[in-house]
């Protein structure tokens, strides 16, 4: 006797879990907040990957490789601002917390007493 056959009907979930959304190529500026005015052109060929905001014309270029895809860039540009504003706040000499004025430190020849 031979077995049964199974059935060649395959579950519709996997092959709707299979297919990939397209991820974003226009993303919000970090500058201006603009929405979608952000674009990344990745040149392959070159080896060069180009960040633009079309509103306040701000700029990033980044090395790619076959992996990279704009997001990626857009990511690399968000760290990037956040390491150069966390450096800018370094060099700064911290303010005061407190506004309440400083007591004189009390004078040596004073008669106070």
């Amino acid at each position: 006797m031979g077995k049964r056959k199974k059935s060649s009907r395959k579950p519709a979930a996997a092959t709707a879990a299979r297919r990939r959304e397209p991820l974003d190529t226009a993303f919000t500026c970090l500058f201006c907040h603009h929405d979608k005015s952000v674009t990344v052109r990745v040149d392959r060929k070159e080896g060069i990957a180009q960040l633009v905001c079309r509103v306040c014309d701000q700029r990033y270029q980044s090395k790619v490789n076959h992996l990279t895809e704009p997001v990626d860039i857009y990511s690399e540009w968000l760290d990037a601002a956040d390491a150069a504003q966390k450096e800018d706040h370094g060099t700064r000499r911290p303010a005061a917390s407190s506004s309440r004025p400083v007591p004189a430190p009390p004078s040596v020849g004073s008669d106070d007493d």
